[in-house]
């Protein structure tokens, strides 16, 4: 799982124009990958002219292509998303739901390991 990292940057080849860089931008903040070229040709033309255009080929070296089953279904590429924007925030939300299912558990048990006198009556009913 090192080399499938779910936190780490990789280009996105299926959804590139060119190298895959601003897809890749775009899969790891969540941003739609339309704002990110946007953004990107914005400020290229505002003066960063030489330095994107060298960033945007060095990123397209050194970064490794995402692996096609890097995510089982959309909610999970959303859900990482917000890992890496922010992991407290997103490991609360893992423990609020684990305390939900933990109290919904309970519940259950509670419902069938008490006596319940109505379900008794109707399975005496019934013999």
């Amino acid at each position: 799982m090192a080399d499938n990292s779910r936190t780490k940057f990789y280009l996105n080849r299926q959804e590139r124009k060119w190298k895959g860089v601003c897809a890749g931008i775009a899969d790891y903040t969540g941003i739609e990958v339309l704002w990110v070229r946007i953004g990107l040709i914005l400020l290229t033309l505002a003066g960063g002219f030489p330095w994107t255009l060298i960033a945007y080929l060095l990123i397209g070296w050194m970064a490794s292509d995402r692996p096609a089953n890097l995510y089982g279904s959309p909610e999970d590429a959303k859900f990482w998303q917000g890992v890496r924007s922010n992991p407290k925030r997103t490991t609360a939300e893992v423990r609020s739901k684990f305390r939900e299912l933990d109290r919904r558990l309970a519940d259950i048990e509670t419902h069938y390991t008490s006596r319940n006198t109505q379900l008794a009556e109707e399975i005496e009913h019934l013999r």
